[in-house]
């Protein structure tokens, strides 16, 4: 399978040094496309308070129609129809923001986000999932992780597509979950906002302050992040070469991806 690392949002969050990005994975597929979240959308572009809420006070994105995932699919030479699934690590309007440009695609999550999503319990969930995001009747195909086999150390995790696995790590959401992609040599694991900076992981510990206030106030459940990261940093500290980490924000691990310097 063919990959393509793109962002699909940049954002400007207060007192954050240089832009933060949408990572977005888009693979080709023997029999059509599958994106790993898909930033923010052309639909955002046009009502952002109503798609994106409160919260592009505090995000800032730019919100350019060039970065959306529809526009770099068809500079790619693809249409909206040949994106067949769409694998969410969560349904904040930064990674769903874009479904809507794909009305046929199955939409793939955790049980646990789609019930978050459709049913929100806390001030935290109603402020950040937005109705707006569904308006369109996305085709939502819920997994629950806990009844796969696993993968690499994770107990929950499924295998939704071939070389496909839905891995659960809640912590930022109800339901979050992190993806791994087969890319022949090696595994792509996007571990969407599982961690937001590469300090998180990568043992040095330098992690801009706004990011993690901003991380910390995002929290479904601060404890499952901290374990989070943890098991995540074990990954990055045992250097598999046939295993790629990166996340949703962090602009250097996109860089790193692009380059193939993971």
């Amino acid at each position: 399978m063919k990959i393509h690392h793109l962002n699909c949002g940049s954002m400007r969050p207060p007192a954050t040094p240089g832009p933060l990005v949408c990572h977005v994975l888009l693979i080709e597929t023997a029999d059509g496309l599958v994106l790993v979240d898909s930033g923010f959308g052309l639909h955002d572009i046009a009502d952002p308070a109503r798609r994106i809420g409160s919260a592009r006070h505090l995000i800032r994105p730019v919100l350019d129609r060039e970065e959306t995932a529809i526009r770099q699919v068809r500079q790619l030479g693809y249409d909206a129809a040949d994106v067949r699934d769409i694998v969410l690590t969560h349904f904040d309007p930064d990674h769903a923001g874009g479904l809507a440009d794909f009305p046929g695609a199955r939409v793939h999550l955790t049980a646990a986000e789609g019930a978050a999503a459709a049913n929100p319990l806390t001030r935290n969930e109603r402020r950040r999932y937005q109705p707006a995001q569904r308006d369109h009747g996305p085709d939502l195909v819920e997994h629950d992780p806990s009844r796969g086999d696993g993968w690499r150390g994770f107990a929950a995790a499924i295998e939704i597509r071939p070389g496909v696995v839905l891995v659960g790590l809640d912590g930022h959401t109800r339901g979050h979950a992190a993806v791994a992609v087969d890319a022949g040599e090696r595994w792509i694991l996007h571990a969407g906002d599982a961690f937001f900076h590469r300090g998180q992981v990568d043992g040095t510990g330098r992690v801009p302050f706004s990011l993690a206030m901003v991380e910390r106030s995002l929290a479904y459940e601060r404890p499952r992040i901290r374990a989070n990261h943890e098991r995540l940093a074990e990954l990055w500290a045992a250097g598999a070469p046939d295993l790629t980490l990166v996340n949703a924000h962090d602009p250097e691990l996109l860089r790193r991806a692009r380059a193939g310097a993971l």
